[in-house]
């Protein structure tokens, strides 16, 4: 009889795995687990999995149309072009802004596509752009996109401030995950479970990697210690899952 309960409850569990209460599709965001693990570990979703509550284009009050919410995934469809970004679309950023944080974002990049993770990006109407504020961790198809031939403007790299020390990244249409812990002034930034990048902000080497790069012509990028994170429009599809932050 007890033989018979345990492989009665082995089947019952391993249909409860499969319940698409669970889980709906292959690239659905598995919400039981996700529930599980910022329970677990402190860290706070920032996507619902449903709408875009909790996020606003830079400088605006709401959010463009071309940023939609699909099956648990967060798509900028890039279908329809305005310059070099998307037609209703721009950069994005939190309603709040952050500190000393820990955050988490799995991303899918399009072919020959560009796109980018930005923190610390201070929201004023004298900054045209987030990323005229915020440093960026770069996402891009390396292969086919044309910053993947220059050195820091590659997937993973600081963008235009440092490169990756090794090469992790995957290719066009393959999900990656970019985490940054930014602590005191202390950097890291872990792509696909390898630390690539390890460094110190506001200290007087940063302002060095600052005045050498493009960011030069802005001189408060990079300065501040608060600030929203940002998920560029760079007139390309990118696809953004399981994007979650802890406050350190």
């Amino acid at each position: 009889m007890k033989k018979l309960n345990l492989v009665l409850f082995a089947v019952i569990a391993i249909c409860g795995c499969n319940s698409p209460a669970t889980k709906t599709a292959a690239t659905d965001i598995d919400t039981a687990a996700i529930a599980k693990d910022t329970a677990d570990t402190g860290f706070t979703p920032l996507f619902d999995g449903k709408t875009t509550n909790g996020w606003h284009t830079y400088g605006k009050t709401g959010i463009g149309k071309s940023w939609k919410m699909e099956n648990g995934l967060l798509h900028l469809d890039a279908s329809k072009k305005a310059d070099w970004q998307t037609a209703d679309g721009g950069d994005i950023v939190t309603d709040n802004e952050y500190d000393n944080f820990y955050l988490k974002v799995e991303w899918k990049i399009s072919r020959a596509g560009n796109s980018g993770i930005m923190f610390y990006v201070k929201e004023d109407p004298k900054y045209e752009y987030a990323w005229h504020t915020g440093p960026e961790t770069q996402v891009a198809d390396n292969k086919e996109n044309e910053d993947g031939k220059l050195i820091k403007h590659r997937a993973g790299d600081l963008y235009d401030l440092i490169s990756l020390s090794k090469e992790v990244v995957k290719p066009a249409g393959v999900w990656n995950k970019t985490e940054v812990i930014a602590n005191n002034g202390k950097l890291d930034i872990v792509v696909n479970g390898e630390k690539v990048i390890s460094t110190t902000l506001w200290d007087d080497n940063w302002k060095k990697l600052v005045a050498g790069s493009k960011f030069k012509e802005w001189p408060d990028f990079g300065t501040f210690r608060k600030g929203r994170i940002a998920l560029q429009d760079h007139g390309a599809d990118v696809w953004f899952r399981n994007v979650e932050i802890k406050k350190l």
